[in-house]
């Protein structure tokens, strides 16, 4: 472990860095959305944006990489995403906002990808496992804590987006100064959706429904405890208590599915997440009301950590349960086509959730992860009855964050044997 951080300290450091900003960034808009009276279905419109960006810079940045390089990309893209913060505080329109969400996602998509290319070449089979969890440990635990930092102004005072701004401007500074040599960068090509459901109908289904529903958990968790009149810190902490339920639960619940078939640790999972987002709707009360009048949120927030400790391991499950269905060599091209896959849920989810919660107001936020989340153990439920468990010796759960690119699933250690990273010998002439 320590080899790896001084290896990679820099990239960790300032991938730390973008996630402060990026944690502040999504809970920021989300509660200004709501100060500015945007439309819910507007609001919901407007974030989906980031994800549509996401997903076209999924598939054009590797050869982006290819002919500038890992730095220039680096560089050029947390400089477009500080600028674009900025844009937020100047023009407050909904339509605006979605455009530079789009951008921001690009961005954000390309940092993803250099960063985790950059590791897969720091990386041996002996320790992939172990750079995969530190990744994972640094996204999710600055993101939760770039959330506090919400608290740092009021929303709708412009400090805060310079703050997110600066975050950004000050992750180049590790990234640029360092002495590491940029890796050689290598494209992975995915599989197509019809091999893909081919090989895995629940892997395919299930990745796209689990896209819908944590896009939407992610973008508009901010703007129901805003709608909800959450103060501040209220809106930071259960923000917060979101990311971080996720990231520890990821470990017990990979464990299990290792254990016993694992789609019935999918199904388990997901119909917890339902019954635990209609716990969290009953927990509501009259939580909403004015100070002095308002139930405690004690149980609100044991709820909804408890929903995002079973939902968001769902992806990696996925993951591993496609896996189990397929040869060791395509492991790595199965992962990018899930990630593809789920790219195509999450551009409608946000959007998607803003309609029910027009519909049934705020809770219809749940009611809406209710639904899909419940849809994803019926499925699984089918699915189990037409297919019989595989025992794939190859295939194992690996812990991994959902934003994770293509190129990130090399990391993966059940995809070894992965060539070493060569050093360059001199090349010797041969006398005759």
């Amino acid at each position: 472990m320590n080899k790896i951080l001084k290896n990679s300290w820099a990239l960790f450091t300032g991938m730390a860095l973008i996630m402060l900003a990026h944690g502040l960034q999504g809970s920021l808009l989300g509660v200004r959305a709501v100060q500015e009276e945007f439309s819910i279905a507007a609001t919901g419109f407007m974030l989906s944006g980031y994800f549509i960006g996401y997903f076209i810079g999924a598939g054009t940045i590797p050869s982006l990489i290819g002919r500038v390089g890992h730095i220039r990309v680096f560089a050029a893209f947390a400089s477009t995403a500080s600028i674009i913060v900025l844009l937020h505080s100047i023009i407050v329109t909904p339509f605006t906002w979605f455009i530079l969400r789009i951008v921001t996602g690009f961005s954000m998509v390309c940092l993803y990808t250099v960063a985790e290319s950059w590791l897969n070449d720091r990386a041996s089979n002996k320790n992939r496992g172990s750079v995969l969890s530190l990744y994972m440990i640094v996204l999710f635990t600055a993101m939760a804590l770039g959330m506090f930092f919400l608290n740092f102004n009021r929303p709708e005072n412009f400090q805060p987006f310079i703050l997110v701004s600066l975050f950004m401007s000050l992750s180049l500074i590790p990234i640029l100064l360092t002495k590491k040599k940029a890796p050689r960068f290598k494209s992975i090509s995915g599989m197509t959706i019809k091999e893909l459901y081919q090989a895995s109908p629940m892997g395919m289904v299930s990745s796209l429904l689990c896209g819908i529903c944590h896009s939407s958990m992610f973008s508009l968790i901010a703007v129901y405890a805003a709608s909800m009149n959450f103060s501040i810190f209220e809106i930071s902490f259960v923000s917060f208590l979101i990311a971080i339920s996720g990231a520890i639960s990821q470990w017990p619940i990979g464990k299990l599915s290792d254990n016993y078939d694992r789609r019935t640790v999918i199904i388990y999972t997901t119909f917890a997440s339902a019954l635990f987002a209609l716990f969290a709707i009953f927990s509501t009360g009259t939580m909403h009301l004015p100070e002095g009048l308002a139930s405690s949120k004690f149980w609100f927030y044991v709820f909804t950590g408890l929903f995002a400790f079973f939902s968001l391991p769902l992806f990696a499950l996925i993951f591993a349960h496609t896996n189990d269905f397929i040869p060791k060599e395509k492991f790595v091209s199965a992962g990018a086509g899930l990630q593809f896959v789920f790219g195509m849920g999450a551009m409608s989810g946000p959007f998607l959730c803003s309609i029910f919660m027009d519909i049934f107001g705020e809770n219809g936020f749940f009611v809406f992860l209710i639904i899909f989340h419940s849809s994803m153990g019926i499925y699984g439920i089918y699915r189990q009855r037409i297919r019989s468990v595989v025992g794939n010796p190859d295939s194992q759960f690996t812990p991994m964050p959902n934003t994770i690119t293509p190129i990130g699933m090399e990391l993966n250690p059940s995809t070894e044997p992965i060539e070493e990273p060569k050093k360059d010998e001199p090349i010797v002439e041969s006398k005759v």
